[in-house]
C-alpha cells in the first residue's frame, strides 16, 4: 500500500527525528503560555505584569529575528536549533526551580521571557533554512503541512491541556518544569539529525562578522524589493495582519460575551474550532499536489479565507460563529503551507533564511499594532463595521497584490507542480523590478 502524500516526509529518519524535536517544542510552548499565567497569578501578579512578560518575549523577537535569519544563513542551521532549546531548557529550568523553591519573582519571569523571546526570532528562520536540506522538494508541502497541523493542535490544545493538569494535580512551578523538560527532549533529538552543509558556500572574511550580518540583512531587503511575487506577497501578509489580527484576537471575545451572551467556554469553543480548522487545512493541502497556479490559490485562500469573519458581526450564536472560525482557520493555514513550500522552493538557498525572517518580522511588528487600534476602532464605529472590513478588505487587497505583483504571469514561468527545481540563480540573476 502507497503511503499517504501528507506522511511521506516521515520515511525519512532524519526528517522523523527533526520533526519529534518541533513536536517536543511546541508541547514546550503551549506548557509554558498556560503555566505562566498561573504562575504570575501564584505571585500576586494581575493582567499588568502578564502584559510586561508578553511584552518582553515581543520584544526579543523583534531584536534578533532580521539577524536571525542572517545568521541561519551562515551557520549550520541544525546547531542553531539545538543551542535554541539547550537555552529555552536552562531559562525555563531555572524559573521552574525558583517557584518550586517559593522564590520566584516577576523580574525573573520577564528576563525569561526576553530569552525567550531572542531564542524564537533565531529558531523559525533557521528551521526554514534547514528542513529543505533534509527532505527533498516534491515531500516539502507534506512536511510544510506537518507543521501546520501539529502547531495548533498542540500548542494550543495538547501542551495547554496538559499543563492544566500539571497545575491542578501540582503547580504551575511543576508544569514549567515540564516545559524545561521539553526543550531538553528537543535537544536530544536534533543531535539525532545528520549536521547538513549550509546549501551555499559564503566567503567575505574581509568584513568583521558583525558587520557581515548587518550587510546580509540589508541584502535579504533587496532580494525581497526586487522579487515581484515577495514583495507583493509580504506586503499583502503585512496588511491581512493589520486588518484581521487585532478584530480577533481583540474583539471576538467581547462579541461572545455582550452579544451571544456567552462566557469563558464559549471563547474557548471558537478558538478550538480555529485550531481544529488550521490542522484539517493544512492536511488537507499537505495531501494534495502543489497547485499550478500556487501564488494565485495561497492569496485567494488567505482573501477568501477572510469573509466568514463578516459572521462576528451579522449573529449572536457561538456555534455559528465556531463554524467561522473553522472556515478562517482551515483556509488560512492551508495557505501559510503553500507559502513556506514555496519560500523553501524559489528562494535561492544562500538567501532561505533571511528571507524567511523577514516574513516572521512582518507577522511581529504588525500585530501588535492591529491590536492596539481594534478596542478604539469597535468603539467609534462598531463591532459589525470593524468585522465588515476584516472580512471584505483583505480579499480586495489580495486581488490587487496578484495583479500588481504579476502573480499569474510568473507562477506559469515557474512552475513548482513538478518535482523538477525552479531555476534560480536565472530568477535571481535577472530580476523583475517590482510591481513594473
Amino acid at each position: 500500500m502507497a503511503t499517504p502524500r501528507a506522511l511521506r516526509p516521515l520515511r525519512n529518519p532524519a526528517y522523523r527525528w527533526l520533526a519529534t524535536a518541533l513536536v517536543a517544542s511546541m508541547i514546550g510552548a503551549g506548557i509554558w503560555m498556560v503555566a505562566l499565567v498561573w504562575q504570575i497569578v501564584a505571585i500576586g501578579g494581575g493582567a499588568g505584569e502578564l502584559s510586561l512578560v508578553a511584552g518582553a518575549s515581543a520584544i526579543g523577537m523583534l531584536l534578533t529575528t532580521l539577524l536571525g535569519g542572517a545568521l541561519a544563513d551562515r551557520v549550520p542551521q541544525r546547531r542553531i536549533l539545538i543551542a535554541v532549546e539547550v537555552v529555552r531548557a536552562a531559562s525555563v529550568g531555572a524559573v521552574a526551580v525558583l517557584a518550586l523553591a517559593g522564590s520566584l519573582e516577576v523580574w525573573h519571569l520577564v528576563a525569561v521571557a526576553l530569552v525567550g523571546g531572542v531564542m524564537a526570532g533565531l529558531y523559525y528562520p533557521a528551521y526554514s533554512a534547514l528542513l529543505p536540506s533534509v527532505v527533498s522538494e516534491d515531500e516539502l508541502l507534506a512536511a510544510n503541512g506537518f507543521e501546520g497541523m501539529a502547531r495548533p493542535v498542540l500548542m494550543q490544545a495538547g501542551g495547554p491541556a496538559l499543563a492544566s493538569a500539571l497545575i491542578a494535580v501540582s503547580s504551575p512551578g511543576a508544569a514549567l518544569a515540564v516545559a524545561a523538560l521539553t526543550g531538553v527532549v528537543a535537544a536530544v533529538c536534533l543531535r539525532r539529525v545528520p549536521d547538513q552543509p549550509l546549501r551555499v558556500e559564503r566567503a567575505d572574511g574581509t568584513r568583521h562578522p558583525a558587520v557581515a550580518l548587518l550587510v546580509d540583512v540589508r541584502d535579504g531587503f533587496s532580494y525581497m524589493v526586487r522579487t515581484p511575487w515577495l514583495l507583493g506577497t509580504l506586503a499583502f501578509a503585512s496588511l491581512l495582519i493589520l486588518i484581521i489580527m487585532g478584530p480577533f484576537e481583540v474583539l471576538v471575545p467581547f462579541v461572545i460575551k455582550d452579544v451571544a451572551g456567552a462566557g469563558p467556554e464559549g471563547h474557548a469553543l471558537v478558538l478550538a474550532a480555529f485550531g481544529i480548522g488550521g490542522a484539517v487545512g493544512s492536511m488537507i493541502v499537505a495531501s494534495l499536489k502543489l497547485p499550478r497556479r500556487y501564488l494565485t490559490v495561497m492569496n485567494l485562500l488567505w482573501g477568501l479565507g477572510c469573509l466568514p469573519l463578516l459572521v462576528f458581526g451579522l449573529t449572536d450564536q457561538v456555534w455559528v460563529m465556531a463554524l467561522a472560525a473553522f472556515a478562517v482557520g482551515a483556509a488560512f493555514n492551508g495557505g501559510v503551507v503553500i507559502w513556506g513550500t514555496l519560500l523553501q522552493r524559489r528562494v535561492p538557498p544562500q538567501m532561505l533564511g533571511r528571507v524567511s525572517s523577514l516574513d516572521f518580522f512582518v507577522s511581529l511588528a504588525f500585530m501588535p499594532v492591529s491590536m492596539a487600534i481594534a478596542g478604539p476602532a469597535g468603539e467609534l464605529v462598531g463591532l459589525p463595521v470593524v468585522f465588515l472590513i476584516a472580512g471584505l478588505a483583505p480579499l480586495v487587497i489580495a486581488v490587487v497584490a496578484i495583479v500588481a505583483a504579476r502573480m499569474r504571469r510568473d507562477e506559469v514561468a515557474h512552475p513548482l507542480d513538478t518535482a523538477e527545481p525552479a531555476d534560480l540563480e536565472v530568477e535571481d540573476a535577472a530580476p523583475e523590478p517590482a510591481f513594473a
